[in-house]
């Protein structure tokens, strides 16, 4: 069963076709980085644009590369939760244009659970751990990216239940804001990893949360004590501007409060995952989402669970691959949706699902 997949919830246009939920025939992902590095973060309304210029081309080229004609697609599959307006809708509308014209089945996808998917992909490199099985479920799910952080437990591919979520800032916000803070740019997680690989992660110590469900997340405070920790190095108080602080670093301080916020953040994601691994006790255990291409990350998860599984790093960040995979295993359990009135979800939670 070949799935062409559409991706266009933030700020990555994105196509694919995928056979039969694992194999990747096509991956075209169109990055938006370099449109919205010098506003420090996605503006939405630039987005938009960019998806609406893009996504023909883009959708033509994944049909390319896969070497398939539309004779060969048996169904689309669409994120359309959660997400920006303005991009989803791009996508959603799209991806039903093209199941009226085409004729073919159409399923819209939540597009933190296709996260969760990517793990199914055939690995095209040596990146650590072969690819999720129907075997390795009950599986214990990280999600990490800028926008969600969440801890699913999956007890088949559709059967699946929310333990926790981040209260205010995902971890992958927390990632960029810190960056922010201390000047290395934009996007933070690989600026965040790279300083930190110079700096001393013991040389700060940061507060974990402590939450009334012990598996949500919160990293608002963190990202503030960070914030307070380099307000205090150049000898300012707290009303000191944020964005007038990078200045007055020196560059081990920047190497240093980065490393010592990757740790603690490393920290939370793993203390939580292991409260849940060892009340649930799982067969594996998945990170996916942008953030799991920190490789301090994955190293802290392989020496904690004796079975974890993550996907290449092509398919850690938005992809339609993910989406396409989402689509096939959810056509087993799901009727296909109305191509006249699937509409987009922007603040969708899994658990409203």
């Amino acid at each position: 069963m070949k799935i062409l997949g559409i991706e266009s919830s933030c700020d990555e246009t994105s196509a694919s076709v995928v056979e039969d939920g694992r194999r990747v025939l096509s991956n075209v992902v169109n990055s938006q980085i370099d449109l919205h590095a010098q506003y420090g973060g996605v503006i939405p309304e630039i987005a938009a644009r960019s998806h609406i210029e893009v996504i023909g081309p883009v959708i033509n080229q994944a049909l390319a590369e896969a070497g398939v004609s539309w004779d060969e697609i048996d169904a689309i599959a669409v994120a359309n939760a959660p997400g920006l307006v303005g991009s989803l809708l791009i996508g959603n509308l799209a991806a039903r244009t093209l199941a009226v014209i085409k004729n073919k089945p159409i399923y819209g996808v939540h597009h933190i659970l296709a996260h969760f998917y990517a793990n199914f992909l055939e690995k095209d490199s040596q990146q650590g751990s072969d690819a999720l099985t129907e075997a390795d479920f009950p599986v214990l799910s990280l999600t990490v990216s800028g926008g969600h952080t969440q801890l699913m437990l999956f007890q088949s591919p559709t059967e699946f239940h929310l333990l926790g979520r981040t209260q205010d800032d995902a971890v992958g916000e927390a990632f960029d804001k810190v960056a922010k803070i201390i000047g290395l740019g934009y996007p933070g997680g690989p600026k965040i990893q790279q300083a930190s690989v110079q700096g001393d992660a013991r040389r700060f110590k940061f507060t974990h949360p402590r939450l009334a469900n012990p598996y949500d997340f919160s990293f608002s405070g963190v990202k503030t004590a960070v914030l307070r920790q380099a307000q205090q190095l150049v000898g300012k108080d707290f009303s000191f501007p944020s964005f007038e602080i990078a200045p007055l670093l020196s560059e081990q301080d920047k190497c240093d409060l980065v490393a010592s916020f990757q740790a603690t953040a490393v920290e939370i994601l793993t203390e939580k995952t292991q409260l849940a691994y060892r009340q649930y006790q799982p067969r594996a255990v998945t990170i996916s989402g942008g953030v799991s291409a920190n490789q301090a990350l994955r190293t802290a998860f392989e020496e904690t669970f004796p079975r974890v599984i993550v996907p290449d790093f092509s398919y850690c960040t938005d992809n339609a691959a993910m989406v396409a995979t989402a689509g096939y295993f959810w056509a087993q359990t799901h009727s296909a949706d109305d191509p006249f009135t699937l509409s987009i979800y922007p603040n969708l939670s899994v658990d409203k699902l």
